[in-house]
Order: structure tokens, then C-alpha cells, then sequence
């Protein structure tokens, strides 16, 4: 449920208001009793995402994905490629963050 600002346009007595969505706006100022309550467009709150899907690794790009694929169909070997596995991960980090540079 959103908070609201009002405004009295009479006595500008200012307060905030814990209402549903669908409830209608106060008219009364509960200061003076007139009703030239209006009410205010705030900032608003900021989204929040909750449950799964909503992970970094649920959007990775298709050259990610590819390399993947390409990793699981190599076989490992011991300790020869590491440097190699790296540098293929920096790359994939750095595509990346071009992308979401370029969006």
C-alpha cells in the first residue's frame, strides 16, 4: 500500500496518508475541516523484486551461453587451460558490460 501526500490549499497544513491503491482521495482537512485537501504527486518507492527469476544469471547473453555449451562438451583437463578458462570468462564479463553500456 502507497503513503500519499496532501496539502490543505486553505490552511497549508501538510500530512502523509497509508492508503490502498483503490481508495478514494481525502477531500477533508482533518486541521481546519474544509475540504480543499489535494493530494500530492510523490517519488513514489522504487521496485522490489522478490522469488525467483530475477537473477543476474536468468539474462546471460547468447555468447555466454554458447561458451558454455562448448565447455561442457570439452573434456577438462588438468591445470593446462585455467589460464585459458579465464581469459574466455573476462572476455564474456566485458561483452557484457559493453552491452548493458550500449542499452
Amino acid at each position: 500500500m502507497p503513503t500519499y501526500e496532501y496539502i490543505c490549499e486553505n490552511c497549508e497544513y501538510e500530512f502523509e496518508k497509508f492508503q490502498t491503491i483503490t481508495a478514494r482521495p481525502l477531500r477533508t482537512c482533518p486541521e481546519c475541516g474544509k475540504k480543499k485537501l489535494k493530494r500530492l504527486i510523490g517519488t513514489g518507492a522504487g521496485i522490489i523484486f522478490k522469488g525467483s527469476g530475477f537473477y543476474e544469471t536468468d539474462y546471460r547473453s547468447e555468447n555466454y551461453k554458447k561458451a558454455v555449451e562448448n565447455e561442457k562438451k570439452e573434456p577438462k583437463s588438468a591445470g593446462k587451460d585455467s589460464k585459458t578458462d579465464l581469459k574466455k570468462e573476462s572476455k564474456i564479463k566485458t561483452e557484457k558490460k559493453d552491452k548493458k553500456k550500449k542499452a
